[in-house]
């Protein structure tokens, strides 16, 4: 079990916070990386998510700070996280294919249109796909149980939220009057509580 949590751990340290960061790069300068092509630009950005992994790999141990010992009690909030998050990625996936996923439309609007998602999950709120990363995320470092995987999952939580933000400007930009009008029917996270 030690052995699994340090790996988790790792991965964790490894893989959230490049993930994460490849969208500040993309959100802010997408008019430059649409005129290069959606293929340059991850090949553009790959090195520097490529480095961030060795390095993070090299230096795991100061990462991952201090391990907190295997806690079987944490199987609750690691189990109900995992949960939650496959029920809404199972959701999710019926909208938001892996073409969206990698940005492909956001990149290359011409050649990878979409419509604005507002079907399924997405009638309840707008970003599912947050909301699945951030609970994966509090369920990997649940079953590290590392001082540094905790800390990657609070730091990705304002992270995220920018992203968020930046996404929706470049949606507003792309789809205009109909992505405002859906910002005023459904919620971003947390789906309202119809009352009568």
């Amino acid at each position: 079990m030690n052995t699994a949590r340090y790996i988790v751990g790792v991965l964790l340290v490894m893989s959230l916070p490049p993930g994460i960061l490849l969208w500040y790069a993309i959100h802010p300068f997408v008019h430059f990386w649409r005129r290069i092509g959606a293929g340059w630009t991850y090949a553009a950005l790959s090195p520097f998510v490529v480095a961030w992994m060795a390095f993070a790999f090299l230096t795991r141990d100061a990462l991952l700070v201090r391990d907190l010992g295997t806690q079987l009690l944490l199987l609750v909030p690691t189990v109900s996280c995992a949960v939650v998050g496959g029920i809404i990625a199972w959701k999710r996936r019926r909208q938001l294919t892996y073409r969206i996923v990698t940005g492909l439309p956001e990149l290359s609007p011409h050649k990878h249109q979409s419509k604005l998602l507002t079907e399924g999950l997405y009638a309840t709120i707008r970003h599912p796909r947050y909301v699945e990363v951030l609970l994966f995320t509090a369920a990997y470092a649940f079953f590290a149980n590392h001082v540094g995987s905790y800390i990657a999952t609070v730091l990705s939580v304002p992270a995220l939220y920018i992203v968020v933000l930046m996404e929706e400007k470049e949606l507003r930009d792309r789809f205009g009057a109909e992505y405002e009008d859906y910002c005023r029917r459904v919620p971003r996270f947390f789906p309202r509580v119809v009352r009568d």
